[in-house]
């Protein structure tokens, strides 16, 4: 459940590289620019994309994030040349993306992202205290040092997209491209299933209603008169684990996206001050908020969550909803879609009549031995159709709850195949085909730049790809 419905510049290090540097060498980062230290920074320009360079620095960081990442990869020319390429297809699509008037980044999203990258980057350096002292620049000066480079990024992002989704793939060719495959080679894949499932979640007692309400207020009051800090009031007791982290911060947001009740209060409450405590349904908590900026219909805001208590809650209500629910699923030839609709709880599964689906990546074809005890118990007995008795879960997202389900595949172990296996293949087949167009796009657009390569690699290092 969420709150959502040119060459004379002297290039920062791209602020992606170095928060992968950072988690790769713990708390030793590249030098910090020229302007930040007592002496000037020894570099040399590795390339130069139209009007702007590449420094050896940045392609070093980027082939150590590399290697990090795939550990089987080794620091070596090779992957040099290819943290080369990569910075090169970056610049090129960015100049492009610049040349082309309908791709535009806000001042908004430059922002958001600068917010996200800095603070990914001062949690692997220790907070932003440490991040400060590392670079000797304040957070504003590091963001102003990495705006255009991310600006870049964003460009260049949203150029790739657009192409990308230009890019589909034939029946034919999904064909021809499994045929390719040695059948040797054909990966043998686990049982899966496929399940949608009515979700209730047991509702909180009163006194733990009012025990989070107690907690709400005595950290608002800790707020407005003993002059705590926001962030930190946030970081140490909110219940919202994806702000927390962040001191609570969300920043250019829509608030026709969020849920009407935070919506209501965070259009309302005046720059800089803290708003009365208010109940969020949705995500069955007390929050305060604290608006930083409002500009139309976009607002920044930091907020705090106390969640009620629902260990506390009766279940027998929600069994015996959710049995009345299974009647009429049994008796009166009801589309379990429709029932999902209606009753489930759970918003993400709800709107899509029930159907369970990977969190991480979206398939609705799920491992069974991957699957958590209640689910694996509950389907052990099962046959196809069946609609099982209400169960406690532990739902793929992590919250408890209750549920019926309805198991509508079950696909035993077996060796990937077109029959029954063809949308994973379309995938793949697509993936493939997206990777080959877009090489051949982006060597395109590389005619129309001018590129001059001046790093030192072997010489297969400057050849085109």
């Amino acid at each position: 459940m969420t709150l959502m419905r040119s060459l004379s510049r002297r290039r920062a290090l791209p602020i992606a590289w170095i928060a992968l540097f950072l988690l790769s060498v713990g708390l030793a980062v590249p030098a910090a620019p020229a302007h930040a230290q007592d002496q000037p920074v020894i570099d040399q320009i590795a390339a130069v994309v139209g009007n702007d360079i590449i420094l050896q620095s940045e392609v070093e960081n980027a082939a150590r994030s590399m290697a990090q990442q795939q550990p089987n990869l080794s620091y070596n020319d090779q992957l040099l040349r290819e943290a080369l390429n990569q910075l090169i297809d970056q610049e090129v699509l960015a100049n492009r993306a610049r040349e082309d008037t309908t791709i535009v980044v806000s001042d908004q999203q430059l922002e958001t992202q600068l917010d996200q990258q800095i603070q990914q980057i001062a949690r692997r350096a220790g907070g932003e205290e440490r991040l400060e002292e590392i670079y000797g620049q304040s957070i504003l000066e590091l963001k102003e040092d990495f705006r255009e480079d991310v600006r870049e990024q964003l460009l260049a992002q949203q150029l790739r997209a657009r192409r990308m989704r230009t890019i589909e793939v034939t029946p034919s060719e999904v064909r021809q491209w499994f045929e390719r495959i040695p059948q040797d080679s054909l990966p043998q894949l686990p049982t899966t299933v496929r399940l949608a499932h009515i979700v209730q979640y047991p509702k909180p007692t009163e006194s733990a209603r009012q025990e989070a309400n107690e907690i709400i207020t005595a950290i608002r009051d800790s707020i407005v008169q003993g002059g705590a800090e926001f962030e930190a009031m946030a970081r140490q007791f909110s219940d919202d684990p994806g702000t927390a982290a962040d001191g609570g911060r969300i920043a250019g947001v829509n608030l026709d996206d969020l849920v009407p009740e935070f919506a209501a209060v965070a259009s309302r409450t005046p720059i800089g001050e803290i708003s009365q405590v208010f109940y969020n349904d949705a995500q069955e908590g007390f929050h305060i908020l604290r608006v930083n900026d409002r500009s139309g219909g976009t607002i920044d805001f930091n907020h705090i969550l106390i969640q009620v208590d629902r260990r506390t809650a009766d279940p027998q209500p929600v069994i015996d909803h959710l049995n009345a629910v299974r009647d009429t699923l049994r008796n009166m030839e009801v589309p379990f879609e429709l029932m999902a609709r209606r009753h489930s709880e759970e918003e993400r599964t709800a709107e899509n009549g029930g159907r369970v689906v990977d969190p991480r990546s979206g398939t609705r074809d799920l491992v069974l031995d991957a699957l958590g005890p209640s689910w694996k118990s509950t389907l052990d007995t099962m046959e196809t159709g069946e609609i099982s008795q209400p169960t406690r879960v532990q739902l793929l997202t992590g919250d408890r709850a209750y549920h019926i389900l309805q198991l509508q595949r079950r696909m035993p172990a077996h060796r990937v195949n077109l029959e029954t296996d063809y949308e994973r293949i379309k995938q793949f087949a697509l993936q493939d085909k997206q990777t080959r167009e877009m090489n051949d796009w982006i060597n395109d657009l590389r005619e129309e730049v001018y590129i001059d390569i001046r790093m030192r690699l072997d010489p297969v290092a400057t050849a085109t790809r």
